[in-house]
This record gives C-alpha cells, structure tokens and sequence, in this order.
C-alpha cells in the first residue's frame, strides 16, 4: 500500500513537471518565440502617450510608435494614449499623471508634449517624436544629439536648405516669400529663423507672418497672400491642424504653398520635401523597446533623425496654380 501510494506520487509530481514545461513554451510561443526579457519574465509593459493635438502627420507617428512595440511584445505592453487638444497646459497635467502612475516610459509627441513630459520627471524614461529641434525644446545651448539625461528621441527636421532649393526650382519667378507660423512655437521659429537665411542666399525676399493661436489663422494667412508670391509652412503644429481654414484663403487667393511636411501639405499645399510620420514614430518604438526590454541607457541614446526624405506634389493643386514640376517629384494623394 506504502509503495504503491509513493509510486502514485512520483507520477503526479513528474506530470506536474511537464505540465508546467509545457506552460512556458506556450507563453513563449504566444509572444512569437521572442528571446526578450519581456517574453521571459512576463512583465506587461505600460507606456503613457501624450499627443499634443489631432492631426494627419502626429497620428500617424503614434501609430507607428505602437506598431513597433506591438509587433515586438504582442500583448506585453498596453498604452495610455491622451491628446492635448492643442494645449500646452494639458499636456502637463496629462504626462503629470502618467509619472503619478509610475508608467515604465512616456511618449512625448511634438514639442510642447515632450517638454510636459521632461518637466513632469527625471527618472521615467522620455521619449520624444515629431520634435524638430532637440537643443531649442529642451534649452540645451550646446546641442550635440545627446540629452545626457533620461530624455532622447526622434526628430522630424527635414533639411531646410534643401527646402529652400525645391521652392527655387518650383516657383524661380517669385519675389517675395512669406512664412506663417504660429508664434508659441518654438521649434517653428527655429525653422522659420534657419530657412530665412537659405531662401534669402536664393534671392528672395521674406516676410514672417504669425498667429498666436488658431483664431488668428484666417486673417494672419490673407495678410501673407496679399503680400506674397509664395507661402511657406514650417512643420508647425497648429498650422498642421488649420489647414482647411488656410486653403479657404490661400485657394482662392490663388497664392502656392510649400509646406514643411506632408500632412500640411495635403491640407493646402502645392508641394513637400517631407518625411512619413509612421515610420518616424516606428523607429521611436524600436528605441523605446531597447530601453524597456533590452536596458539601453536612454542617457546615452542619439536623437535620431528619419531615415529618407521624398519630394512631393498635389497635382491638382499644382495644374490649377500652373506650377511646373520637375520629374523627381512624387504625387500625392489628398484622400
């Protein structure tokens, strides 16, 4: 009876075994087979997202910001994802309670998120996108691509020279140029104040016209095509989302847009030299799973910058206006 009770409970015991066995390569499994520490302890991954305000180009980042760690942690990770609507302050009370909730990292998409989040702590990881200028959103004087603190990123800067160079080769008989922006916006005035001087070595003579907040986009966009041959739209936030109220006065103006990103570029442009905003936020993704799985030191990563810029044109837009593109130009669907 002994022997046969012992020999009942080694076979219970070692059945236990395998069945735990075979637990963890199901859960391992489930996650892709992934070797991560993630898949390997199972911890879920809680990341906060604070975007500044809704619009085609900061959407599509946060889209591929998750895509990228839901491609690598499955259901490991889970996102609180908020938007601004615009204002600055909500960003702050936003990234605010995402470190009161000891979230694992924060995402800071465009630069009044960013600097919420920055403000908001020192020690949970910060990430940012759609940020043009590193050294401008966070007052470092001696910008060298590296924070040194728990802050990195990637930027969205398309090189402004060659801006000025398409805006030449598209509209060589224009005189005057006027650039709109919104004046809160330090990454834009950084743009405007870099470009300025690149349009200038063209020949052309520039104008700044700026609005403090959207009530001001209307009357500041009629002020700049009364004066102007051209318009050019910096990668500025709220520009981004008044394209519709721009269009209704620089369409029937008949004044072209060149835009600093797609997304704007959609809404009232005539041309781009513009980055994809998904990818942009991918490649933050896959930064943010160094960080969270694989121990990157943050204070030590690289802002990195988009991986290739593409020249792009609104056909329909550019028929209308009589504007000649060159061939190396791509179409660019508005829908």
């Amino acid at each position: 009876m002994r022997k046969t009770f012992k020999k009942l409970l080694s076979v219970a015991l070692a059945s236990t075994m395998v069945v735990g066995l075979a637990g963890c390569g199901n859960s391992a499994t489930t996650n892709g087979g992934s070797d991560s520490t993630a898949d390997k302890s199972g911890k879920t991954y809680t990341i906060g997202i604070c975007q500044l305000v809704q619009h085609e180009a900061l959407d599509a980042a946060t889209d591929g910001f998750k895509k990228a760690l839901k491609d690598k942690l499955g259901d490991k990770v889970k996102f609180d994802e908020q938007n601004a609507a615009g204002d600055a302050p909500t960003c702050s009370t936003i990234c605010t309670s995402f470190v009161t909730n000891n979230y694992d990292l924060i995402l800071g998409n465009a630069t009044a998120a960013l600097q919420a989040a920055v403000s908001a702590t020192d020690s949970i990881p910060v990430l940012g996108t759609s940020v043009t200028d590193y050294g401008t959103a966070l007052d470092i004087s001696d910008w060298n691509g590296v924070t040194g603190k728990n802050v990195s990123g990637t930027t969205d800067l398309a090189p402004l020279d060659q801006q000025a160079k398409c805006i030449k080769e598209l509209f060589p008989d224009a005189k005057n140029i006027g650039i709109i922006y919104c004046s809160s916006e330090p990454n834009s005035i950084y743009q405007s104040t870099t470009i300025t001087k690149y349009l200038e070595d063209e020949g052309y003579k520039i104008k700044e016209y700026t609005f403090a907040d959207s009530n001001d986009v209307a009357s500041v966009t009629k002020s700049a095509c009364d004066a102007s041959d051209v318009i050019y739209i910096p990668t500025d936030n709220t520009a981004a989302s008044c394209t519709e109220a721009i269009n209704n006065v620089a369409g029937p103006a008949k004044t072209p847009i060149f835009a600093g990103e797609e997304g704007i570029a959609k809404g009232c442009g005539v041309a781009t030299l513009s980055i994809s905003y998904y990818d942009l936020g991918y490649e933050t993704g896959e930064m943010a799973y160094d960080i969270l799985v694989n121990g990157a030191d943050i204070t030590k990563m690289e802002v990195k910058t988009a991986p290739k810029f593409t020249k792009e044109y609104i056909a329909d837009r550019a028929d209308d206006l009589k504007v000649t593109v060159p061939d190396d130009y791509e179409k660019l669907s508005t829908k």
